[in-house]
């Protein structure tokens, strides 16, 4: 499955932006989502660069009995 470029809502309310996709040297096989913040984090700072495996990126979630996607496409 292909991951669009663009705006994203996590499912915990926060935006990102994917702004790429990238592989691991050491395995190349497995894809990795590069996506930014787009927001300020006391912790990390602002807009702060973020990698997670496609795997994971595009897996359902389920919480209190409900499904839903962990990152939803915007625009």
């Amino acid at each position: 499955m292909e991951v669009k470029l663009g705006k994203y809502q996590h499912f915990k309310g926060n935006f990102y932006e994917v702004i790429g996709v990238a592989r691991h040297s050491e395995n190349p096989k497995e894809e990795f989502i590069v996506y930014r913040a787009l927001y300020e984090s006391k912790e990390f700072g602002k807009n702060t660069l973020w990698i997670r495996p496609k795997k994971m990126f595009l897996e359902i979630i389920e919480r209190d009995g409900k499904k839903f996607p962990r990152f939803k496409f915007i625009e």
